[in-house]
């Protein structure tokens, strides 16, 4: 499948997170401290929460509703109460533009 064009770089602050829908599923975008950009599943695998109403902290992302958290880098649950890692997804800049590898 080709590269999906996701959002400007603009559109994410450092060390923040942003909601993005392609089609039926929903993603959330980060960019990092170092300047990277990153995409995971959208919403936390404990409960149906959207991780883009989260807080970025690093390379972290704490869910809204029960403070787990995940690395968003690789997906990994690394505070309770969540236990099953998030899927992530291959990102590219382009021309300023954020582009997102999705199946």
């Amino acid at each position: 499948m080709p590269w999906i064009n996701a959002c400007a770089t603009d559109d994410i602050d450092e060390e923040d997170v942003i909601r993005f829908d392609h089609g039926d599923t929903s993603y959330a975008l980060y960019h990092s401290p170092d300047g990277d950009f990153f995409c995971t599943a959208g919403f936390c695998t404990h409960e149906k929460v959207h991780l883009a109403d989260g807080l970025v902290m690093d390379y972290l992302i704490e869910c809204p509703k029960h403070n787990g958290q995940f690395d968003y880098r690789t997906g990994e649950a690394r505070r309770a109460p969540v236990c099953v890692n998030l899927r992530t997804f291959p990102v590219k800049v382009e021309a300023g533009r954020v582009m997102v590898d999705l199946p």
